[in-house]
């Protein structure tokens, strides 16, 4: 694998190579499946014309997941197909304990999920996770349970707990012997790609040539990669993958040519706080990735009020697409990342704002 980081932004890898990679496509069943959830309906794919000139691009879009099947992000799509899945080898009436960690979303999303359901779940949080949401796991239903460490640990954690107690894992990362579960997860998240193909041609604008993704362990990227880069589609976007300097567990990754994990620090983009990628989404991410970039908490939050100014409201980690489109696209070394991703001043970029302004509330302390 080749690729060049970019002396002028540290926090920066390119590797255009990506875009002729292939793989295979998602079953369309999920997107149907999907449709029959009550209260589903897709997400706003919000045109925003003022950033795209001051961005220098034809046409700019956010993809809006600050409400998700009745939750403030996108989570729910990848909970309620696994879920889903699981029960289709069990008999009817079966009821579950389902057992997850996380930063905040997908353990609300995997508590509504199973209070809807008639199931039970147990969801580990890591130290700082801001108390309103643990709360909102809790009003779930939830048993919340608090660890006294980072995400990697509470992951641990809820495997651990999850085996003593022959419940369920239904975590959104995967590991050697644990895959099928996050792949569940992983195919649920091709709705989202599916709705923003069907709400482009809508709107009559073309396929984008820059979709720009929020990565925490990985898991929506590779649905990204995975939907971008099938097999017998027309045109290869470039794919970029947005995370936290505290956290660039991918970009390290990249760099190095390995997967590998990273220390993690306290940051606003509580849900994207993670130092190791998902070992089933890595193989896509390395092949199929055109860009990573790392973002600054400072350059989310400028980003987060950039788009409420234009009537778009999204939390410290959606908010975080913006940053690294803009971190990308501007500032000293900037033409040659513009080429790398193979943007012109007719390009069409999609932003995914994964989450809206109350989904995520930051840790309790400032990070460092």
């Amino acid at each position: 694998m080749s690729g060049t980081p970019d002396p002028t932004a540290p926090f920066w890898y390119a590797r255009p190579a990506a875009r002729a990679w292939t793989c295979a496509p998602v079953s369309p069943g999920v997107s149907r499946f999907h449709a029959g959830l009550p209260g589903y309906a897709p997400t706003p794919l919000t045109e925003l014309p003022a950033l795209a000139a001051r961005l220098g691009v034809g046409r700019l879009f956010v993809k809006d997941e600050s409400s998700r099947l009745g939750l403030p992000a996108f989570k729910a799509l990848g909970a309620t197909w696994a879920v889903h899945r699981i029960l289709a080898g069990r008999p009817a009436g079966t009821r579950l304990r389902l057992v997850a960690a996380t930063d905040g979303n997908h353990g609300r999303a995997v508590a509504r999920t199973a209070r809807l359901g008639g199931h039970h779940a147990e969801i580990h949080v890591p130290r700082g996770l801001h108390p309103s949401a643990v709360a909102a796991i809790a009003a779930e239903g939830a048993r919340v349970e608090q660890v006294d460490g980072d995400y990697d640990t509470a992951v641990r954690q809820a495997a651990d707990a999850a085996r003593a107690d022959g419940a369920v894992l239904v975590q959104d990362s995967a590991w050697p012997g644990y895959e099928e579960i996050p792949g569940w997860i992983v195919e649920g998240y091709a709705t989202l790609f599916a709705e923003i193909d069907d709400q482009l041609a809508a709107a009559g604008a073309p396929a984008p040539d820059l979709v720009a993704v929020p990565v925490g362990v990985g898991s929506l990227a590779q649905a990204a990669v995975t939907h971008y880069r099938s097999q017998g589609r027309a045109h290869a976007p470039a794919l970029l993958s947005v995370e936290p300097v505290t956290a660039a567990c991918v970009l390290a990754g990249l760099v190095a040519g390995e997967r590998l994990s990273v220390p993690t620090a306290l940051t606003t983009m509580a849900g994207l706080n993670c130092g190791t990628p998902s070992a089933l989404a890595w193989p896509y991410l390395r092949d199929g990735l055109d860009a990573a970039v790392a973002v600054t908490d400072a350059q989310s939050a400028d980003a987060a009020r950039e788009l409420a100014a234009l009537g778009v409201g999204s939390g410290p980690c959606g908010a975080a697409a913006l940053g690294g489109v803009r971190a990308a696209l501007e500032g000293p070394g900037a033409a040659a990342r513009r080429a790398a991703l193979d943007l012109d001043p007719s390009a069409t970029l999609v932003l995914l704002s994964t989450e809206g302004p109350a989904a995520n509330p930051h840790h309790q302390e400032n990070p460092s």
